[in-house]
């Protein structure tokens, strides 16, 4: 407890030395500035404004009342992160979700982490700490790597070794992006899992994406349901030439073969294919011969 009284002083020290208009942070080389970077200062919620570049939009209100109220028992347990904007200004990098709840507390400060960095900075540590968290949606994680790629200009290799995860499952996430805005909400609002959306992008037509969406949702179907459902859709695509030809076990015996060549007097042909259609080659050797055949043919 003690500790916890000693960080609470240290952060209103702090506080009220970045109020003071002689001692203006504005880099890390300024005078006091290392006593800021890296310690957790008490501001002002007023003086926090919301950052443009957070990826999260969709807050669920009764996890925030939940939030709200361990807040107003324990206070804020994890700090908040913030960019200096000017005196006595900050702009949120990560943590909406703290102080959105902080607020229905009715708190009129919050602890806070300080980092002095520029937009791109800014960005890139919103983004990055957004996408390891565990409670953002599958979308939400989806258009976080894209604006990583769009205004970083982060390739997924390098988004990889910044977030931890591996190339493959980014690359997941973004092909979510290519679904039918509705089926996104649907993903956002938790009526299917990412499972289900991943099925579904193997579907190239919009509208048939959504068909199988609101099937999924009538039906509740499973993931693996689903991947049968577009399977079958598929395969309904195919020409019909590529299905299957059934197998004949249809055998010429040797007899038969044997009793054609001696009525002929030749060394006839008999080939049967797969589908138990076949054909009978007659050899002649001139037209005598031929003429001999077709006496036999016409008996």
């Amino acid at each position: 407890m003690a500790q916890a009284i000693k960080k609470q002083a240290l952060g209103r020290g702090l506080s009220a030395l970045l109020k003071d208009p002689e001692n203006d942070i504005k880099s890390v080389s300024d005078k006091n500035a290392d006593k800021v970077v890296g310690n957790i200062v008490e501001l002002e919620i007023d003086a926090i404004e919301i950052n443009p570049f957070q990826p999260r939009s969709n807050f669920n209100e009764e996890s925030l009342l939940e939030l709200s109220t361990s807040i107003k028992e324990l206070g804020v347990i994890q700090p908040i992160t913030v960019r200096k904007t000017d005196f006595n200004k900050y702009q949120l990098i990560s943590g909406e979700r703290r102080l959105r709840a902080s607020k229905l507390a009715g708190l009129n400060v919050v602890p806070a982490y300080i980092r002095i960095a520029n937009d791109n900075e800014s960005l890139t540590m919103a983004l990055v700490e957004n996408i390891q968290r565990h409670d953002l949606d599958p979308i939400e994680i989806a258009l976080s790597y894209q604006r990583l790629i769009d205004e970083i200009q982060l390739t997924q290799e390098q988004m990889s070794e910044r977030v931890g995860k591996k190339r493959s499952t980014i690359a997941n996430y973004l092909r979510l992006l290519k679904l039918d805005p509705i089926i996104q909400t649907g993903i956002r609002d938790g009526f299917i899992s990412m499972g289900h959306g991943r099925a579904i992008i193997n579907i190239e037509n919009q509208d048939v994406q959504t068909s199988i969406y609101q099937k999924i949702v009538s039906q509740n179907l499973s993931v693996r349901e689903t991947e049968t459902l577009v399977k079958n859709y598929q395969d309904s695509l195919k020409p019909k030439s590529e299905s299957k030809v059934k197998k004949t076990n249809f055998v010429i015996p040797v007899e038969a073969n044997k009793v054609i060549t001696d009525y002929f007097g030749a060394k006839v042909e008999v080939k049967v294919a797969a589908n138990g259609k076949g054909k009978i080659s007659i050899p002649f050797h001139s037209e005598e011969d031929f003429n001999r055949i077709i006496k036999l043919i016409k008996g």
